[in-house]
């Protein structure tokens, strides 16, 4: 585990695998017993994704989310997720890079 963090509220990215506090990710919930997919909230199944292109670039390509929430993502969800990445998303993920590397 993370030295000098609490362990309670850590979350893994399902693209890169790091393991950071839950409020760093983007949280995609399969609802239960709807099995709709949605962003953010909900009760049920979620997968948790690091707010980079990268990331969200390798779970499109992998279909992660799907293999994780055991249900067909739609584009829709996908479309939201690259609405959400700022323009100022290179020099973000310069440093995410060298944080999962380093």
């Amino acid at each position: 585990m993370i030295k000098g963090r609490a362990t309670k509220n850590l979350r893994l990215c399902l693209a890169c695998r790091r393991l950071a506090p839950r409020e760093e990710f983007w949280r995609v919930v399969r609802l239960w017993p709807s099995h709709l997919v949605q962003l953010d909230g909900g009760m049920g199944r979620s997968a948790y994704l690091c707010p980079q292109s990268a990331c969200l670039k390798q779970a499109q390509r992998k279909d992660r989310l799907s293999k994780t929430l055991k249900v067909k993502v739609p584009p829709e969800i996908y479309q939201a997720l690259w609405n959400r990445i700022p323009a100022a998303a290179p020099l973000v993920e310069l440093l995410h890079d060298q944080e999962v590397i380093g």
